[in-house]
């Protein structure tokens, strides 16, 4: 599967998701958010990446929960 900007990914060994902010041939340009709430930045290669989906409709579920309460 290709990598693309705006994709998430983890690790193949594991780990949290990655935000895939550019693909530069072999290399790929991540960000996440830390346990401690710090944005992280690093570019990691290709091969160590898989894309994975994730399932929003928990977060919408939460946001018509919000919204009721208001």
């Amino acid at each position: 599967m290709t990598l693309k900007a705006g994709d998430v990914a983890i690790l193949k060994s594991g780990g949290q998701p990655l935000t895939i902010v550019a693909v530069d041939g072999n290399n790929v340009e991540c960000l996440w958010m830390g346990a401690e709430g710090d944005l992280f930045r690093e570019t990691l290669p290709a091969i160590a990446l898989e894309v994975v989906e994730i399932d929003r409709s928990d977060d919408d579920e939460d946001e018509d929960d919000e919204d009721e309460a208001a």
